[in-house]
């Protein structure tokens, strides 16, 4: 197989707790024959591996470095609190961030929320990741503020969480390199905004059929000069086959058409 043989392919990263099934399911139904590659990325490595060329484009959680990375923002995530069960905050529909004042806030190395101020207390030092504070959480030592989709991903039966609502929120979005705007990278962009296939910035629609000419009808042997064939009109503009008087034309003293019998001479 030589290389011009050789099918493309377009690569996605994604960081942990983003689910792009539902974009990759439409990726594989509008482009069955470009093959689509998922690449697992932490939100550390994420901006590397598309800068490296590691991916064509990824799911990157805000803020992106804008110089030579273009994004796309597409929804902001609530931001919840992990505890144990058995917690106090268990007991709560929601917190706010005075609430954890008293309790040991894990702030992990791979923390994707920009805080101002970090909450609570700070731990004796940090966790290397989430799934490492995730841990300390189920062992009673404290308490982790994360993105609620990195709640769900990391769920265990002795953990639930409980939204915080004055705590910084996560922006998930669309990357890519500035310079590697491709076709393949636009076909998925417009999958993610919901364009249809039809879009003129997706792939290139149909062209249009040219349309049958219509055909002139003939001019009837009885039509006048100028006039149409089977307008019933001559070509003074009055109605073929009648008099002025509006007759059917016959000689006068004809009735209905019908002849009569001829008169004996006297």
């Amino acid at each position: 197989m030589t290389g011009s043989e050789v099918p493309h392919s377009f690569r996605l990263a994604y960081v942990p707790g983003v689910t792009p099934s539902k974009w990759v399911r439409i990726w594989n139904e509008r482009l069955p024959d470009v093959p689509l590659t998922l690449v697992a990325v932490s939100p550390t490595e994420a901006f590397g591996v598309l800068r490296a060329g590691g991916a064509d484009a990824g799911f990157v959680r805000l803020p992106v470095d804008r110089t030579d990375l273009s994004a796309i923002p597409l929804y902001t995530e609530t931001t919840v609190v992990v505890v144990p069960k058995d917690h106090l905050v268990a007991a709560a529909e929601e917190v706010s961030l005075e609430d954890l004042a008293d309790e040991i806030v894990f702030h992990p190395l791979d923390d994707t929320l920009e805080w101002e101020q970090l909450p609570g207390k700070p731990a004796i030092e940090r966790p290397a990741t989430t799934a490492d504070a995730i841990e300390l959480v189920a062992a009673g030592v404290g308490v982790l503020v994360v993105p609620q989709s990195l709640a769900r991903l990391h769920h265990r039966k002795d953990l639930t969480y409980r939204p915080v609502s004055d705590a910084p929120a996560s922006r998930v979005a669309l990357s890519w390199p500035q310079e590697e705007t491709t076709d393949l990278v636009e076909e998925f962009i417009g999958i993610v905004r919901g364009r249809t296939v039809n879009s003129t910035r997706g792939r290139a629609p149909t062209p249009p059929q040219p349309k049958a000419k219509r055909k002139r009808p003939e001019t009837g042997a009885g039509a006048g000069a100028g006039g149409k064939a089977g307008s019933g009109r001559s070509t003074s503009g009055k109605p073929a086959g009648k008099n002025a008087r509006g007759g059917s034309g016959a000689p006068k003293g004809a009735k209905g058409g019908k002849s009569g019998k001829p008169r004996r001479r006297p």
